[in-house]
């Protein structure tokens, strides 16, 4: 007797871990860049500056590179941040920019405080990315790059939103989830040079 065959379960696709991610040669040249203000003030010899400057060059993924400027800065001042915990500010102000990466699911906690996330410059591990807000009495702002959508789908109580963006129809988007209670959120994207204004009103269709 012939054994049925059963449909195999359709496996979840996974995520890359941070660190794991794929470096870029702009990811090596910020290291390479933190490595050579190192050896011009006298924190690395030529030697160590030389050993370091080969593993940026060698370095495969984000994490690599960032073992390699880990005691020469500070956390918030590294080249490349692959730090995916919670963001939170309680009573005061919590801040990230720069290269970092931004988790699938990042989540914020704002307690009488203000989270800032600057984008800009951010790699974005998914096209879609949600963060997963509890806001009480805080403040969420976001700076965005050009192309970027922000959708706040969270539960909101006695908050306000302020929504300055240029999304692109294909472009990425920031979805602001979970719960916000007497808050407020800010996006925007970076203001456009005269110039870029200008190519703007030229381009539109009359």
């Amino acid at each position: 007797m012939d054994t049925p065959i059963r449909p195999s379960r359709p496996q979840a696709a996974q995520t890359t871990r941070v660190q794991d991610l794929r470096a870029s040669d702009a990811d090596r040249e910020r290291v390479v860049s933190v490595l050579g203000e190192a050896l011009a003030d006298g924190r690395l010899t030529m030697e160590e500056h030389s050993e370091r400057t080969s593993q940026a060059y060698a370095a495969r993924t984000l994490g690599e590179l960032t073992g390699i400027t880990g005691d020469l800065s500070p956390e918030e001042a590294q080249p490349i941040l692959v730090d995916d915990r919670p963001v939170s500010a309680f009573f005061g102000r919590m801040r990230r920019e720069g290269r970092w990466v931004v988790p699938v699911k990042l989540p914020l906690l704002a307690m009488f405080g203000t989270v800032e996330l600057d984008l800009r410059e951010a790699v974005l591990q998914r096209r879609h990315i949600v963060l997963d807000s509890m806001v009480v009495g805080g403040r969420i702002r976001l700076l965005v790059p050009e192309g970027v959508q922000v959708n706040v789908t969270g539960r909101t109580i006695l908050s306000t939103r302020e929504l300055r963006t240029r999304p692109a129809a294909e472009g990425p988007t920031i979805e602001i989830g979970g719960t916000l209670i007497l808050g407020s959120i800010k996006a925007r994207a970076p203001k456009r040079t005269f110039r870029e204004r200008v190519r703007g009103r030229l381009g539109r269709p009359r």
